[in-house]
């Protein structure tokens, strides 16, 4: 059984917010008569997360937890707010004619009404006669449940995926999210919904536990368990009577960060050209902060430099990390002059430079490190 919580292992508070004696072992494949005899109550105790405040069971999931059984599947009415639903979530998206995917989808009923929308439709489910009944039907769906985010299947990758009232039963449901944004193109959606706890703890619905759903969702617990798992929150909604949280996601993108080796390049060589605009004279750098050190390093000059100078007593009679240039205090410009003094300090760049300026007027030539370039500012 795992220890800490459901969605992000941090250690549960340790005393449960409820205990349940004698309750319902499940909400489904309930006991005939020739059962009752086995059939006994088992103990429910509702925990919460120290850390992104899930409220929780412990204990192992039901035996039939990878399967989908939907009663509500029978119902005209959310067969009808489903219709709609999935024709919004369409269109808002441009999905038409791509294909998505059901994470467990039961016996098909709603990717049925998925399809009908002109959409191409794919299902998985773990339960066998589901599958079954899903194949009869003529809807794509294999039997199948994954048990590591990193699996792939072969009809992928989708331009989408649903699963609805599902994640609630899983008691790794960070390994489903995963999946699917593994089996997703790059800025796939999804569409995700499981029960509102908000609306449980508003309306007192003490008798909601059961032994089938491990997880008791809020919109922020949700929302954090999605961000987690490698997607960016569109849409987050409160659905069906309150009794849903309906939450609309994209997969998260790698970050575009060419614009860093851009800007290296550029202030690189712009040092490099003042640097050798110095001729042979000698230079030194003023900052040793973590941007200057940085700097120093990524540039390439610190066969340029002949010392640092920075203001901060504990880092003079030292030297730069992985480059090893002295760094001394000011007054030593007054031993050891220098004809051009290059300012890497940040947020006190122009601080220092007024008191270059006023110390030494235009005898020393100053350039400030901006965040989108070098600055010359003042000497021959």
């Amino acid at each position: 059984m795992k220890k800490g919580c459901i969605i992000c292992n941090t250690e549960l508070i340790e005393a449960p917010l409820l205990k349940y004696e004698n309750m319902p072992k499940a909400a489904q494949k309930l006991p005939d008569k020739a059962e009752l005899k086995l059939d006994k109550g088992r103990k429910l105790n509702i925990s919460q997360c120290s850390g992104c405040g899930l409220v929780q069971l412990r204990g192992k999931p039901v035996s039939y937890y990878r399967e989908v059984i939907r009663a509500s599947a029978f119902s005209p009415e959310m067969k009808y707010f489903r219709k709609r639903q999935f024709k919004d979530f369409i269109l808002k998206y441009g999905l038409k004619g791509q294909k998505i995917l059901e994470i467990g989808c039961g016996n098909g009923e709603y990717l049925s009404l998925m399809r009908s929308t002109g959409i191409k439709t794919y299902g998985i489910e773990y339960s066998k006669p589901a599958v079954n009944a899903c194949k009869r039907s003529g809807l794509k769906v294999i039997r199948f449940f994954p048990e590591k985010e990193k699996e792939i299947l072969i009809d992928g990758p989708f331009k989408a995926f649903y699963t609805l009232n599902f994640l609630e039963h899983l008691p790794l449901p960070g390994i489903m999210l995963k999946f699917a944004a593994n089996n997703i193109c790059e800025n796939g959606v999804g569409l995700i919904e499981v029960p509102n706890f908000d609306m449980i703890q508003k309306k007192h619905l003490f008798y909601e536990f059961i032994g089938d759903h491990l997880s008791y969702f809020t919109k922020d617990t949700l929302t954090a368990l999605l961000k987690i798992n490698g997607f960016d929150v569109l849409d987050c909604r409160i659905v069906w009577h309150n009794y849903i949280i309906s939450s609309e996601v994209r997969k998260r993108s790698r970050m575009d960060i060419k614009s860093f080796n851009n800007n290296r390049s550029k202030i690189t060589k712009e040092l490099q050209e003042f640097i050798n605009s110095s001729g042979v004279r000698r230079i030194a750098v003023w900052g040793a902060g973590h941007q200057a050190l940085a700097l120093i390093a990524l540039a390439g000059i610190k066969d340029k430099i002949c010392y640092v100078v920075d203001s901060a007593p504990f880092k003079q009679g030292r030297y730069t990390a992985a480059t090893h240039i002295p760094i001394v205090s000011p007054d030593f410009l007054d031993k050891e002059p220098v004809a051009a003094i290059i300012i890497m300090a940040a947020s006190y760049s122009d601080e220092v430079a007024k008191i270059i300026r006023k110390r030494y007027k235009n005898r020393i030539k100053t350039a400030i490190v901006r965040d989108n370039g070098l600055a010359v500012c003042g000497g021959f």
